[in-house]
């Protein structure tokens, strides 16, 4: 194994890495707010606007894979630094966009660029951490996304209040500047590798790209009146998928080494990683309508008390991380899905009985338990990872957990509407509102037994990462 090259003292690498987490997350989360004010501002429906949100999303997600692995190919440090310019002038294009349009196509560069800055921190972790810190640094990483999604809102709104709607991307851009001089002179240079044949596959990465667009617009476009009917779109998807399987088996170097998939490990990893992000958006989701029509609480309460999840989040990131270097990566993965479970089933049962107390007693215990999980799994993904295939593994773990999220943002408000049945929830009774929101966590918790399953799956016996690639013939660093 490589020994680490950045030294303990090196505070700069590491502010790079979290930086670039924080800025993407922030580049999701700070337009949030903005959407009421842009839909006025540029004369345009609410449908419409919320592509701002959605076409950040969606570009991240077709594009970190092949992000991950362009840094894989071409070095993180370089290809990291062309993404941050790409945001900085992506970021210019939509403060001064003039219409829907134009800030639509500046977000979707924000995007691809936000694929980058999520992928490739963790693939640098991987080659500048030493093994026996990884955990702490991806906790810092999870503690960093949590603080970019809780600061975006309230930023956000400050800034529009006080300066306009185009403050808010010109706080994008100082940021990614800010980014690009940390980055410049924190991460050391890429190393010189031997030489290799190996190019980007751009067939293989084409086809992804159009699987993962067409399902991501499947779990979107129902929120915007896409016109596309869904099941078209998911067909599409389907076909997609088959076609990139079909190139990648002929591919000489492809984007993603099917026998790597094949692995147990990996497989249980991002198979945990879709579970877990697609239950996680349950408490944002269905919690907002439980605490509205439920518990009738204000928008400002009900803000304040969702507040608490972001919150724990952020405070428990760090220490998960402490946790995993000191217990390993199995132990604490299974008392996070362990602890997650427990909140999963506390929202079921305590917020019916007491109200927002028990709701933030939920909150409390279900947080950390994600973060343990995150955690863990990262770690564990990231440290079994070859060398030579780091950032497109790290592509993967950002690729399963987006997945995750888009799919449990469209499904559970569905099992929620369902459990409810014909009524409106604004016309529905709080005791059919929680019971409702109970039924749904009992089955939200059951998901995790799930995930612990297949945890075990992954254990039995397999071929590490690194004897299949060798097999392969890959050339590691």
């Amino acid at each position: 194994m490589n020994e680490p090259i950045l030294p303990p003292g090196n505070k700069l690498a590491l502010a790079a890495m979290a930086g670039c987490i924080l800025l993407a997350s922030l580049g999701i989360s700070v337009t949030t707010v903005a959407l009421p004010t842009l839909a006025s501002a540029l004369s345009t429906s609410i449908q419409q606007v919320q592509w701002v949100v959605l076409a950040y999303l969606v570009s991240l997600t077709v594009a970190i894979v092949s992000a991950g692995r362009m840094g894989d190919l071409y070095g993180s440090r370089r290809v990291l630094l062309s993404a941050l310019v790409l945001f900085t002038l992506a970021s210019i294009a939509c403060a001064v966009a003039p219409n829907m349009g134009w800030l639509i196509v500046g977000r979707v560069g924000q995007g691809l660029a936000a694929a980058v800055l999520m992928a490739l921190p963790m693939s640098l972790a991987k080659s500048l951490v030493a093994k026996e810190r990884m955990g702490a640094v991806m906790g810092l990483l999870g503690t960093m996304s949590a603080i970019g999604t809780a600061l975006g809102p309230s930023l956000g709104g400050g800034l529009i209040d006080l300066l306009g709607w185009r403050s808010i991307f010109i706080l994008l851009l100082l940021c990614a500047l800010g980014m690009i001089a940390i980055a410049l002179m924190g991460i050391p240079k890429d190393k010189k590798s031997a030489t290799t044949t190996a190019r980007l596959d751009w067939a293989g990465s084409l086809w992804l790209c159009l699987a993962l667009l067409f399902f991501s617009m499947a779990a979107t476009g129902g929120k915007v009146g896409m016109v596309i009917p869904i099941w078209m779109l998911l067909a599409s998807a389907a076909i997609a998928l088959v076609a990139f399987v079909g190139f990648e088996m002929r591919a000489t170097h492809p984007l993603i080494p099917l026998a790597l998939l094949g692995n147990r490990a990996l497989a249980s990893s991002l198979s945990m990683n879709l579970i877990v992000s697609a239950t996680m958006m349950s408490t944002l989701v269905v919690g907002p309508f439980y605490l509205a029509f439920g518990l009738g609480l204000s928008e400002l309460v009900t803000g304040v008390v969702m507040a608490v999840g972001p919150a724990a989040a952020a405070l428990s990131g760090v220490p998960a991380g402490q946790l995993t270097d000191r217990f390993g990566t199995d132990r604490i993965l299974l008392a996070g899905l362990a602890l997650a479970t427990a909140g999963l089933i506390c929202f079921a049962l305590l917020p019916i009985r007491i109200g927002i107390p028990g709701y933030v007693v939920a909150l409390i215990l279900t947080t950390p338990g994600f973060q343990l999980f995150l955690a863990a799994n990262n770690t564990a993904a990231m440290t079994s990872a070859p060398d030579a295939q780091r950032g497109m593994v790290s592509g993967l773990v950002g690729l399963s957990r987006n997945l995750g999220f888009m799919t449990g943002a469209s499904l559970i408000p569905l099992l929620f509407a369902t459990l409810l049945g014909d009524q409106a929830v604004a016309l529905s009774s709080p005791s059919a509102v929680g019971e409702a929101f109970s039924h749904t966590f009992l089955l939200a918790a059951a998901s995790f037994g799930l995930a612990t399953v297949t945890f075990f799956i992954g254990k039995k016996l397999q071929p590490s990462m690194s004897i299949l690639s060798t097999h392969q013939g890959i050339n590691h660093d």
